[in-house]
């Protein structure tokens, strides 16, 4: 099939912002996607007259009519496209795509949860159903939940390749020596590969600490069509590459538990960035699971296949996950748009923790965010950069 790239206009990320993050007991979700859109915006210096495109997904009956609503907008472009946490990388690739045919001059990615304060004030129940219809029937009644379709897949790799659950467990130890250094990461005290490995087991292989956090935030991200770049308070990071893919929702009908569907998306974003992932400077990848991170790295390209172990014990390495991911910093549900909020900030030099740097002490040119949905039933994966 052949590659499909844009024309007309370029497209850039001019705004980002986080809502107020982590324990959030006073707020609505509206009130985060609220808070979220109008930082960003203020972020960009546009006015917000210029919005009219919205993307939005996972909150009210009409998502996402009813957040438009809320946020005093009218827009002409909408998506409300749902796919687990990839959701969000996906929703860039249409709104760059709307933007570059011109349907949009400017569209706001946005998103808020309150899933943990909603827990706390019991309206609702820990454990989040996908019902039981569908294909899921063939599933749901043996006790087939989300993360223990994460832990057989991990467990198949184990057996295909020999990863070990110490370097599965590196993967949180990173990411909380990130955590350590972003005030705004919801858990930062220092975690060894024993806190990981001793913890309470949740879903085998998968400890406590194997596993995301939850918290309450929100964020968003402000898309525009590169004439109105001028009129921005900062530098545009340019959308270079975007690719999409679905994979299967019956695990059944997974070919190979040891590919994730970034296999495709990452290829299709990289090859219509022009770029190989060789160049990249930065990764942020969805990581509700540690396995997560490690197999969507070699999906990816960073390393081979089966190679995904060793490379995440690599001192060196490429850096990944630099605000603490959703093992530390920040998951309040469909966390793909935090991954796109972060590999801005580090292009811009902006990042509140962790700052990436190129060897030469220059800021990173590239970076790349792939966002995961379901258990492993969709990607989407974007690359950014500041050229």
């Amino acid at each position: 099939m052949p590659t499909t790239t844009r024309s007309s206009r370029r497209v850039a990320v001019v705004g980002v912002s986080l809502s107020d993050c982590g324990r959030v007991d006073g707020a609505t979700p509206y009130a985060l996607h609220a808070q979220a859109a109008r930082r960003a915006l203020a972020d960009s210096g546009l006015d917000r007259s210029l919005i009219d495109g919205l993307a939005s997904a996972g909150l009210g009956t009409l998502a996402p009519v009813e957040v438009a609503e809320y946020l005093g907008l009218r827009p002409r472009w909408v998506d409300s496209t749902a796919v687990g946490g990839a959701t969000w990388e996906v929703m860039a690739a249409h709104a760059a795509d709307a933007i570059a045919a011109g349907h949009a001059n400017a569209v706001l990615l946005v998103y808020g949860s309150t899933a943990r304060a909603d827990i706390r004030a019991r309206r609702r129940t820990s454990n989040l159903s996908f019902g039981s219809r569908g294909p899921l029937q063939f599933e749901v009644p043996y006790g087939h939940t989300l993360i223990a379709k994460y832990a057989m897949a991990a467990r198949r790799h184990m057996h295909e390749y020999g990863t070990t659950l110490e370097q599965l467990a590196e993967v949180a130890v990173r990411a909380r020596a990130n955590a350590a250094l972003n005030p705004e990461a919801m858990f930062r005290e220092p975690i060894t590969v024993d806190d990981v490995l001793d913890g309470p087991m949740i879903a085998d292989p998968f400890t406590k600490l194997h596993c995301c956090i939850r918290s309450d935030g929100g964020c968003a991200v402000l898309l525009v069509a590169e004439e109105y770049v001028e009129d921005c308070r900062k530098d545009p990071v340019w959308v270079l590459g975007t690719g999409e893919h679905v994979s299967h929702t019956t695990m059944s009908e997974w070919e190979d538990f040891t590919v994730s569907p970034a296999a495709v998306s990452g290829r299709l974003a990289f090859e219509r960035a022009g770029v190989r992932p060789a160049d990249v400077d930065v990764a942020e990848i969805y990581d509700a699971f540690t396995y997560m991170t490690l197999v969507t790295l070699e999906d990816l390209g960073f390393c081979a296949k089966g190679e995904g172990g060793a490379f995440v014990q690599e001192k060196d390495r490429l850096p990944v996950n630099t605000d603490g991911g959703g093992l530390s910093a920040c998951h309040p549900g469909m966390r793909g748009l935090f991954l796109l909020v972060e590999a801005v900030r580090q292009l811009r030099g902006e990042a509140p923790g962790l700052q990436v740097r190129r060897p030469d002490g220059s800021l990173p040119e590239l970076a790349v965010a792939s966002g995961t949905g379901g258990w492993f039933c969709s990607s989407g994966t974007v690359v950014l950069g500041r050229g």
